[in-house]
This record gives C-alpha cells, structure tokens and sequence, in this order.
C-alpha cells in the first residue's frame, strides 16, 4: 500500500513553464506580435541585402515628365500605344509586361491604334485588379493578344503600408489570376502550365515554396537601383536607348507621383514610395535570381519556444545564483539572435514567439526558484533546526533512564543485595530499558512514515475490533487515575489498511487522552459510519486547547500547555504520526477543542463498505 507521488514542487515548476510557455505562444498570434515580427523582418532584411546580380528587367515608366509632354492622363492609350508601336519597330525585348488596367472602353479610335499595337508586341503579359469582389479584366479586344493576364496587386499583404510580399495566387468570385510577376517569370523561362502543389509552384526547373494558404505569399527580395528605369519620354527622344531593351523583360506602366494609385514603402526603411509597376518587377527579379525566402513552418516555431522553455526550467532546476542567471541571459541572447541567424539561410522565422516564450520561461522560472523554492529550503531549515532541538530533547528524555539504568546496574556491582533489592532494582533496569526502547521505535516509526519507507499492509478488520483491543491495552492506565472509558453506542463499519499501525494511532489518541483528563472523568470512543466515510473519535474531559494550539497540534515536536502543565514527559511526535497514520490511509484528522472543555480527535477514514447514517 505504499503510494509514490509526484512532487508536488515539480509539478508546480512545471505548470508554472508550461503556462508561461502557453501565454507566450498565444501572444504570438495577436496585432502587437505581427508588428513586432514585421518590424523585426525589416531590419534584418535591411542587413541582409540579396547578393548583386545584373537585373534581367527594365522599367518603362510613364512619369510626371512624360505625361506633362504627350498631353496628361487623358491620353494614357495614345502614350500606350506610341511606346509599343516604337519598341516593335527596334527592339526585341524577352517580354513585356504592362501595369495598366485597359477594362474601359475608351475613344473607338486610340483602342483601334492600342489594339494593333498589342498585337505587334511579343510575349505580352497584361494585368487585372479586383475591384469590389469583380476583376477588371482587359478588353478581349485587348487581352485575345496577350500570352497572359496576371494581377497586379502590389500592396494586398501589407498592414502598416508597408509591401514586404505580394500574392502569387488570388482566387475571387471563381476566377483565379497568378500574379503579373510570376506570369512574366514563366515567359522568361519559357515554361508552359505553372505546376501547382499544396506546398510550392514548379515553373519550368524552378521551384517557388510557397504555400496555398493566404493566396500563396512571395517574400520580396528589393534590391536598391538594380533595376534600369527608362522614362517613356527619354526613350521616344532618344531611340537609341531601345536597345536596352533587348532581352529583356520589359514591366511598362505609370510611375508618376500623382497618377500612379499604388504606391507603397518597402522594408529598405528610406521612407520612399514606389509604384505598383516597381514592386511587381522587384518580384519578377526576385523570382529570377531564386534567392527566395520562405516561412518557417508552425510546428518548427512551437518547437523551437518548447525547447527555450525545457532549458528554462533546466536552467533553474539544477542551478541558481550567478550560474542560474547567466545562463539565463545566454538563453535570452540565443533567443534574440536565432531569427537573424536563420533569416540569413533564407528563412523568415517569427520574432515575437520565440522572444516573448524566452523572457517569460525565463522569468518565471527564476520567479519560482526565488519564491518557492528558497521558501521550501527556509522551511527545511527550520525543519532542521527543530530536529535538531528534538535530538537535544530526546538526548535530554534518553539520560533520565540511562541514568537509572547506569546507577542501578552500579548498585548491583557494588553492593551485596538481598534478593528482594536485587529483583526490585532488575525490574527497574527491565522498565526503563523498555521506555528506552519505546522511545528510539517512535522517533524510527516516525522518520519511516515521513520518508514513506514503511509498507503499509491491506487487510480489512471491524472498527469494533479495532477500539475494543486498543480500550483493554490502556484500561490499566486509565484505572490509576479512576478515568471511565465508554464506547458510544454500537462501533459499526470496516476498514482496509495496516490494524497495527491504526491500533498504534487509536491507543495514542487514548493514552493522551489519559494523560490530560482529570481524575474522575469520562474518555467516549465512538465509530460513525458517514456514507463513504468511517468517523472514529476520542473525546476526553480533560483541561482542552485554544484555537493556536489546534493549529500547530500535528507538528512535529511541539508541545502543548497542557502537557507542560500536567509535567507529562513526551517527545511531541505522538500526535504527527497518528496524522501520518490516517493520512497513509486516505484519510484527514479533525480536532474540537476548547479551554477547560476537553478535547475531541475524530480520524476521518474510507470505509470499507459505504454505509448510510441511520441516525
């Protein structure tokens, strides 16, 4: 019957890591956390600039000053269509890819002159956008020459303005468009059909990771001035630079700083606005070169915050002072710097999750080593310093019989005895060699529960059995001081465990209740069956206890007024095992006592069969 338990300061260690650890990971899913990680994202990628390649794009931008000179926006076909016109007559670029919504019909004519020029333009790529769950698609007069149609949202990922990533995939009102950026990518690798996985895109012998949740997000790698950009105005008066455009893939739109209605800051943090058309041929670069970044997936980041946290508590656990806290600083530092190291093999790993499980594992266990677990080593210094009294008590109890034993056996020695001396002084050495022995047993009985080195049997016996033989062992006690026992009503119910121990704690609640009861008075025994529970009880006429002894009445060591004005000798331990006793058992112990009014101890045990109260 003897019961193993799990520390009860383990358990709480490790709730108090696993609840920090909780609160960490759920504050990674929320507003302030998605700020911190882009926040973190941006200065990092700030650090780690994509290595310098030459760009295979050029912007043609439809600037302030080309529109201020081919007569404003009023006139956006003709700029179109002049521009294509020009490039088709001198230049053979890879692709072009045009940043302009043409869902409007406009004057019969310029769509007449833009549609031949589309015509005459290879590999053409044109965009859409979603406008009110509706896509503004091309005029098929326009789109029935492109090779594609992508859209060409470049800021739909973006909650604080600024553009870190755009959607290769968005699907609305059962239509789906790939993105400009990704349609241009498969013409320059001269791919067919985008080969399309839960996890990645396959284009060609390229493999794109991104996943198809949340319309498969592409992190942009920018790099500052890599791209030419080539006002519209500069190319039409100067034709020699069309043959820049030779092999390349050519992203046309409005870059002016009034007309363009996407413009959006991007990670470099210089504050700068870019057009859509920018961002989109950024992309396109960005898919080129495959420098790509992909997100570290969920079940990394749990376990990465769930191994801070088991060196959090291992920290703590098996260290403390300056060795605890400095490896605690490092695991901080390890925290901090383990998303920068990682960004630089390509991965974005989140910031705020691994941060905030750090600091709070952190502190909460060091919190606990400083709260509980310097309380529980001031508890088991006062435990040691009350045991060390009792050694002197018991050393103190220990002289009274060596001391009678020693002189007795003395006298035996020394002097020639008659018999009758000689058997008196043998029955006083016999006596106090038994209280002697008594007394080592308890303290052993004592130390054996605390530490639960003793076995404990689980046989079934009858509480009248039980109080019965406990009554006939201390009756002779109780008849020198002319005490009455009595057992209340008829014992009834069972119980299951170790009889000898319960006898142990039944005559020790009896023999104080001897010790403390004044002569001439009444000790009752009583056995209560309460549904599953057995009450049994020693109720004593004797002088009583306050309310601040019944606190500290199971203590170890501690003795009561009562006893020291009865100059009763005792250890005071009877009492803190008898609790142990019952507490072995599954039971509790309850005391009612008040000055001058007595005492009652009620063991409040399991029953071996649960029995109704009749009463």
């Amino acid at each position: 019957m003897k019961k193993r338990w799990l520390s009860n300061s383990s358990a709480g260690y490790a709730a108090v890591l696993a609840g920090c650890l909780t609160v960490a990971m759920v504050a990674g899913y929320t507003s302030v956390a998605s700020q911190v990680d882009d926040d973190a994202y941006d200065w990092m990628f700030r650090r780690n600039p994509p290595p310098p390649a030459p760009a295979r794009s050029v912007i043609l931008a439809i600037d302030d000053a080309t529109l201020s000179s081919m007569g404003g926006v009023r006139n956006i076909r003709a700029i179109l269509a002049n521009t294509l016109e020009r490039i088709a007559a001198a230049a053979r670029p890879e692709l072009v890819a045009i940043d302009l919504v043409l869902a409007d019909r406009g004057d019969p004519a310029e769509d007449q002159r833009l549609e031949g020029a589309l015509a005459q333009t290879r590999n053409l790529v044109l965009c859409t956008v979603l406008e009110n769950g509706v896509w503004e698609n091309p005029l098929s007069a326009f789109s029935k020459h492109a090779v594609a149609v992508g859209h060409a949202f470049a800021d739909q990922q973006s909650k604080d303005g600024v553009t870190r990533r755009i959607s290769l995939e968005w699907a609305e009102s059962r239509e789906r468009h790939w993105a400009l950026a990704l349609e241009a990518f498969r013409l320059e690798r001269g791919a067919g059909a985008i080969l399309e996985s839960p996890e990645d895109l396959q284009i060609g012998g390229s493999v794109i990771r991104s996943r198809y949740s949340d319309h498969r997000p592409l992190w942009i790698r920018y790099a500052p001035d890599a791209i030419p950009r080539i006002s519209v105005k500069t190319l039409l008066d100067q034709p020699a630079l069309l043959n820049r455009l030779n092999g390349q893939a050519v992203f046309l739109g409005v870059y002016s700083t009034t007309a363009a209605r996407d413009r959006v800051v991007t990670p470099l943090g210089d504050g700068v606005r870019i057009p859509g058309l920018e961002v989109n041929a950024q992309a396109f670069e960005t898919l080129r070169r495959g420098d790509l970044l992909v997100d570290a997936s969920n079940l990394s980041v749990v376990a990465f915050c769930g191994i801070i946290a088991i060196l959090a508590g291992l920290i703590f656990a098996y260290s403390s002072g300056l060795p605890a806290y400095s490896m605690g600083a490092a695991l901080l530092l390890a925290a901090h710097s383990v998303p920068f190291l990682i960004f630089q093999r390509g991965i974005v790993f989140p910031y705020f999750a691994p941060l905030s499980s750090a600091w709070l594992t952190v502190a909460g266990a060091a919190s606990y080593q400083h709260f509980v677990v310097r309380r529980k080593l001031l508890r088991s210094e006062d435990e040691r310093t009350r045991y060390r009294q009792a050694i002197q008590f018991v050393t103190h109890e220990m002289r009274t019989p060596l001391t009678a034993i020693q002189g007795s056996s003395e006298l035996m020695g020394r002097y020639n005895l008659n018999d009758d001396k000689r058997k008196q002084i043998a029955q006083m050495i016999n006596s106090e060699s038994k209280r002697l022995a008594r007394m080592i047993q308890t303290f052993l009985d004592m130390e054996r529960l605390s530490d639960g080195q003793m076995d404990l049997k689980s046989d079934p016996f009858a509480a009248r059995e039980l109080i019965e033989a406990c009554l006939e062992r201390v009756r002779p006690i109780a008849e020198r001081k002319n005490i009455g026992l009595r057992i209340a009503g008829d014992p009834a119910g069972s119980l299951r465990g170790d009889r000898e121990l319960m006898e142990y704690a039944l005559y020790n609640l009896l023999t104080n209740a001897v010790k403390y009861s004044s002569s001439n008075t009444e000790i009752e025994v009583a056995s209560r069956p309460d549904g599953q529970q057995l009450r049994l009880s020693v109720k004593d006429q004797g002088m009583g206890m306050d309310a601040t002894e019944l606190k500290k009445i199971f203590q170890r060591f501690y003795r009561t007024r009562r006893a020291e004005a009865s100059g009763e000798q005792g250890s005071g331990i009877g009492l803190s095992i008898v609790e142990q006793i019952v507490q072995h058992h599954g039971g509790r112990m309850e005391v009612t006592s008040a000055p001058g009014q007595g005492s009652c101890f009620t063991a409040v045990l399991p029953a071996l069969v649960a029995v109704s109260n009749s009463r």
